[in-house]
This record gives structure tokens, C-alpha cells and sequence, in this order.
């Protein structure tokens, strides 16, 4: 892959009419409802891009979670935002949408299997222009050991590959906010024990190029690459991301990635993680009180 800048990521001015996004254009909250929650990146993705989001509030009462996925279909092409992402968005075409679950599952390559397992890949049809296709092709994640295919590299331990394209770990995996067990928890994340839809839980969507001008979209959830959930997307339209803020999930916000080598913030925390219990240790600590809350993830 070719290497390029970061853009800070934002939502685009258009969404479902039930959606408000803070002042940083960052946060995304259903305000009534549990439908016309549909959003979108403000930018088409770069090939190996991700546009990553962690689950901030949930709400109860309500059957369904998050969906993610791409679109082809340009945000201000629309009179008005489709109600649902499926199937109202998908129905439109050119448009590839997968309803995220409690137990979601890894896709697994297997020609012969035409439907996901039950409580894995909710909607997970090829959907949108050029039919259906389901099992598509899984691509083991190489940081665990799993894929012997990948040259053992410096970005095998602190990226994540997918063929061609390294996303860094260090934003992958969501944290717990600062509290009296915190640190139990952030362990629960390390081991991606952390459901799908709870809370902190960080989900990811990109595109990775096969040639010919297509393109397979895989999902990530807390650092696991779910294998490519749709394949042969045409690539000759700019790719939005497609964020359903539906249901179950209230509230979501935007994760910035620095796809180069880390900040030396990044290295100073990394540096500090190494020596502490678990981060309310840090309070404790004769540092700057700035570095202090990018340490906790405030």
C-alpha cells in the first residue's frame, strides 16, 4: 500500500434525522427513537483506511445494535437519509451493510457454506448492486500467530495486517475509563473478551484493493479482523463509511488512527503502561497532568 497522510476523521453533515453530532462533528448520539440513525464519514476512505468508532452509551429496551459497513452513494446525493441502513440504504444499491452482534462471528472461507452461523454476521449478504454473496474469504489476523503467510516483520507485533495494509494496534482495542476496577477490565479487553456491542467496544471498517478495480471491506472488531465480509466492491466511486446508529447503541465516537510510526506521546505511554499496575496507579505519579489523562485514554 502506498503510504498517506492522516485525516482527522469526522461525520458528515448529512445523517438520519434522529442523529445529533457534537460541536467536533466526532460524536455521533440517537436523540429519540431507535431508527433515522444512519451517518456517514465526511470523506470518501483512502484503500487501507479505517474509519474506527467506540460504542459511548447504549440504551435499553431496544432489539438490535450498530451496523457498519461502505457505501458508494454520496451523502448530499440524498433528498433524505434512508430510515434504516438495511435494507432501506442497502435496497438502493451500491451500498454494503453488515448488522454487528453480540457474538459476532469471524467469517470463515469455506465455498461450499451459503449462509453465516446463527448470531454471527447479521445481515451478512454481499448486499447492495451485484447480488448476493455469502462466506466470503477470512484473513486470519497475523498478530496472533495465525497466518503463516505474512513475513514476520516489525509491523506483525504492533499493527494489524491484512494483506498488504498495517493499521496500528495501539487504537484498536477499547479501554476502560479510570476506576475502582479498571484494571480488571482493561485485561478483559487485552484478551478481546469484551462483547461486540458493550460499551468501549471499538469496530472498524475498511477496504482493501484486489485489483482490477475491486475491493473486499473487512470489519474489525476490538482488534480482530473479521475476514472480508463483502467482496468484489467496485472502487471506481469514492467509499463513505456507513455508521447505523441504531437500537441497543445510543451513542458512538469517532477514533483517530496514526497509521506512521508512534507519536513520542504514544512511546512515552507505552514506556510508562510497562512499570504500573493498572493506570489509576498514575495518579501517584510526578508527571504532568496532561500526560497523566493521555495515559488513562481521557
Amino acid at each position: 500500500m502506498e503510504p498517506f497522510p492522516d485525516q482527522f476523521m469526522e461525520f458528515h453533515p448529512i445523517h438520519g434525522t434522529n442523529v445529533r453530532l457534537d460541536q467536533s462533528e466526532t460524536q455521533a448520539t440517537r436523540v429519540e427513537s431507535f431508527a433515522n440513525g444512519v451517518c456517514f464519514s465526511k470523506n470518501p476512505l483512502k484503500p487501507g483506511e479505517i474509519f474506527l468508532i467506540e460504542i459511548e452509551d447504549k440504551e435499553l429496551g431496544w432489539c438490535g445494535h450498530l451496523r457498519v459497513g461502505l457505501t458508494a452513494r454520496d451523502p448530499m446525493s440524498f433528498e433524505a437519509v434512508p430510515e434504516y441502513s438495511i435494507p432501506d440504504l442497502t435496497d438502493l444499491g451500491d451500498s454494503w451493510v453488515f448488522a454487528i452482534t453480540r457474538n459476532h462471528n469471524k467469517i470463515i472461507e469455506d465455498p461450499g457454506v451459503q449462509e453465516a452461523d446463527e448470531g454471527g454476521l447479521a445481515g451478512g449478504q454481499r448486499l447492495g448492486r451485484g447480488g448476493a454473496e455469502v462466506g466470503a474469504g477470512a484473513q486470519e489476523n497475523a498478530g496472533r500467530g495465525g497466518n503463516s503467510m505474512n513475513p514476520k516483520t516489525f509491523f506483525t507485533d504492533s499493527h494489524l495486517c491484512i494483506e498488504n495494509v498495517h493499521i496500528p494496534r495501539d487504537k484498536l482495542v477499547g479501554r476502560s475509563r479510570p476506576g475502582r476496577f479498571s484494571h480488571i477490565l482493561d485485561d478483559l479487553y487485552k484478551t478481546n473478551a469484551l462483547p461486540p456491542t458493550a460499551r468501549r467496544s471499538r469496530i472498524g471498517v475498511l477496504y482493501v484493493p484486489k485489483g482490477g478495480d475491486l475491493a473486499d471491506m473487512h470489519i474489525i472488531i476490538n482488534g480482530e479482523d473479521m475476514g472480508a465480509s463483502a467482496k468484489g466492491i467496485p472502487t471506481i466511486q469514492p467509499l463513505f463509511a456507513v455508521v447505523d446508529v441504531f437500537a441497543a447503541t445510543k451513542c458512538v465516537q469517532i477514533v483517530q488512527v496514526e497509521y506512521g510510526f508512534s507519536s513520542l506521546q504514544t512511546l512515552c505511554r507505552k514506556a510508562i503502561q510497562k512499570h504500573i499496575v493498572h493506570r489509576m496507579a498514575l495518579d501517584w505519579l510526578e508527571l504532568p497532568e496532561a500526560l497523566k489523562h493521555y495515559c488513562k485514554y481521557e
